[in-house]
């Protein structure tokens, strides 16, 4: 077993606290520590100095009191639901959700005895229509994976701020550097790290953000479930935000530029992007997605519908993946630009029918619009299009 000593000077440069156990100068000391009497670290699992590390920058990011970081988006996520619903409570939540959210909502907390409203949470009214006496908790993404539709964040707060009921925002997408829902009145803020704080596709982290009384009830969650990333991933995930603001801008610049040029070829049906006049909600992205500077940004995931059917698409996923810089693969927020069918991979299980309800048509493809050059983007894009 791999036992360090904390103490000394740390050398420059990220060290990775690659342990199990934390040892301890004397019995006294670790008396203390495990009764609370003085800060320290016992076991990974329910903490390490990269974990706590990395917790502080991303709680600066979201401006909240503090962070706790998780094995993935989906732990932060199953985690948050654990600790605060229990059996005959109510959520409601947003009608459009990452696979997997949706898996969790729909299916295995039922198992639990815990129900799920599924609302298009861009209309007020759908909320109010869908609270309960048993609700506990309004879950939003916004903008939503895959279909980009945007929830008021601040209204919906205002609306539930004499209900005993908790907003928890997925603000995966937007990422802290266009949207902080915790400032708009929201009470937690939940991250897939994996995919812009990381931003280059080598880990797998999740992270929350918000109050520390809440924290601490969630940090005990995650030590009893387990749910603590690895020291050497959060690593790699602070690595990341060092050059955050410089990709997130440059993802969103190219996902701009792609949308508008896509926008008018006539090989494509519809764009669907927040910056374009023409998405539902583009004046509340407007007011909602800016920067601390005032800066308005759109995230960097676009959403292509293309003329045509299967032979069309596939043609164009193919020619993409193969010929192009574009990668086909699901996943978002890496360096480099990636595309994927929702229909057919990451909401492949929803019956048509659902999907075809909430937006997710057999013809979207969602593109994750990297920090390539983006004269490069474009013309892997314009040949694909010409080649169907």
């Amino acid at each position: 077993m791999n036992i360090i000593d904390l103490s000394g000077i740390y050398p420059h440069g990220r060290v990775i606290f690659s342990t199990g156990s934390f040892s301890f100068k004397s019995w006294g000391k670790a008396i203390n520590v495990f009764n609370g009497k003085e800060g320290g670290f016992v076991y990974t699992r329910i903490s390490n100095p990269n974990f706590e590390s990395l917790e502080k920058k991303i709680a600066a990011l979201e401006h909240a009191e503090a962070a706790l970081v998780f094995s993935s988006g989906m732990a932060a996520i199953s985690t948050v639901m654990l600790t605060f619903l229990r059996p005959g409570d109510h959520v409601v939540c947003s009608r459009c959700l990452y696979g997997g959210t949706d898996d969790l909502f729909a299916n295995k907390l039922a198992q639990w005895d815990i129900a799920a409203s599924f609302v298009n949470t861009s209309n007020l009214q759908n909320i109010r229509d869908a609270i309960l006496q048993n609700t506990r908790m309004i879950f939003l993404e916004t903008p939503t994976n895959p279909t980009l539709e945007l929830s008021p964040i601040a209204a919906i707060c205002g609306l539930l701020k004499k209900n005993n009921i908790l907003v928890v925002v997925d603000n995966t997408f937007a990422t802290p550097y266009f949207q902080r829902p915790l400032r708009l009145g929201a009470d937690i803020a939940i991250h897939s790290a994996t995919k812009y704080f990381n931003g280059h596709g080598d880990v797998v982290l999740g992270a929350v953000a918000t109050n520390q009384d809440l924290i601490n009830i969630i940090h005990d969650w995650r030590s009893i479930l387990g749910t603590n990333p690895s020291p050497h991933d959060c690593s790699l995930v602070e690595r990341g935000l060092d050059t955050f603001h410089l990709r997130i801008a440059k993802h969103n610049s190219n996902a701009l530029q792609l949308a508008f040029f896509l926008q008018n070829h006539h090989k494509v049906k519809r764009i669907i992007y927040p910056a374009l006049p023409s998405h539902p909600q583009h004046t509340l992205a407007r007011q909602q997605m800016r920067t601390k500077r005032g800066v308005v940004g759109y995230g960097a995931i676009v959403g292509i519908e293309l003329e045509g059917g299967a032979e069309e698409i596939e043609k164009f996923l193919n020619y993409l993946a193969q010929k192009t810089c574009v990668s086909l693969c699901v996943s978002l927020g890496s360096t480099d630009t990636m595309i994927q069918h929702p229909a057919s991979m990451t909401h492949h299980s929803m019956p048509r029918e659902e999907r075809l309800e909430i937006g997710i048509t057999d013809e979207l493809i969602r593109t994750s619009v990297g920090i390539e050059d983006f004269s490069e983007i474009r013309a892997a894009f314009e040949a694909a299009l010409d080649a169907i």
